[in-house]
């Protein structure tokens, strides 16, 4: 696994037992800045690995790029140490010739950490950004019967979290075949989130209609936000969406499921788009992205 995870020598104790000392595997988690033409942009807690996918995601998600011909090129750069030493740390994007820098105002003179992606923002009218791709016309429908099984097929994939137990996942499905097109983990629910944006944008796959983005954890704001930005219609958890997610959810047309577990789900938000059974009436189930999926491994 390399830099994902590392090896700390611990001790096990068990009431009423004789402690017990061992080797456990943690989930590494870094500093990664990034950079957008030499210029700092922002720095994010994350979990080393899939960084050229961060940053692109990370950019769709600020409204920066939204295609995959903005997207020039990434490079690692020299580190913070004194020597010069890369620490793989630091990335620069290079955008596109003609593709407008970051507007000076989303420079952010603070990190994320790896549980919020928008902490120190100045309000939250700040990251209300309008998304170049409405979800509130996607027609997609799926069957809750086929939705109750990306949980299992999502937590199937999670190899670091097997050996760590403390990583997010992200993935995302067709949601008319079920078939899981990307997998991402990281230490940031957000940023499992922009990896896979990031893979989508890389591979030219932006919008995302007609697919279901499933996350391990709860459904926050950014979440929702971050989705919206991708054109994903469906944004399904397996706890619980907050307040302002579902407020969002509502106001630009996408579809939040939470509590996504066995057969059981909620739905707090575009319930046209979840049919209860097949026999249910309704629209066509459109086709999410086909021809293009990838093994599903973590590196």
């Amino acid at each position: 696994m390399g830099r994902i995870t590392s090896r700390r020598r611990v001790t096990r104790i068990t009431v009423g037992q004789d402690p017990q000392h061992r080797e456990d595997v943690l989930a590494v988690e870094e500093p990664l800045e990034i950079r957008v033409g030499g210029n700092a942009l922002a720095i994010t807690m994350r979990t080393p690995g899939h960084d050229f996918d961060l940053a692109a995601g990370f950019l769709v998600s600020e409204g920066v790029i939204s295609r995959g011909e903005h997207f020039g090129a990434a490079r690692y750069c020299a580190g913070a140490t004194v020597d010069g030493e890369n620490t793989y740390n630091v990335l620069d994007v290079t955008l596109a010739s003609g593709v407008p820098a970051p507007d000076p105002s989303l420079e952010r003179n603070f990190y994320t950490t790896s549980s919020c992606g928008l902490c120190g923002k100045a309000s939250i009218d700040a990251v209300r950004t309008l998304s170049v791709y409405p979800v509130a016309d996607d027609p997609l429908q799926v069957d809750a019967a086929l939705l109750a099984t990306f949980p299992d097929l999502l937590r199937a994939r999670q190899d670091v979290f097997e050996k760590t137990g403390g990583l997010h996942a992200a993935a995302l499905f067709d949601g008319r075949t079920g078939e899981m097109l990307v997998l991402r983990e990281d230490v940031g629910r957000h940023n499992a989130v922009d990896k896979v944006v990031g893979w989508a944008l890389t591979n030219n796959l932006l919008p995302l209609r007609g697919t279901v983005l499933m996350v391990s954890g709860r459904a926050s704001f950014e979440l929702t936000q971050k989705a919206s930005m991708a054109g994903i219609p469906i944004l399904a958890a397996v706890s619980a969406p907050s307040s302002l997610a579902v407020e969002l959810a509502a106001e630009i047309g996408l579809t939040v499921v939470g509590f996504l577990r066995g057969p059981s789900m909620v739905v707090y938000a575009g319930d046209q788009r979840i049919r209860s059974h097949a026999g249910d009436p309704g629209g066509e189930i459109v086709s999410g992205v086909s021809g293009v999926s990838e093994k599903v491994t973590v590196s």
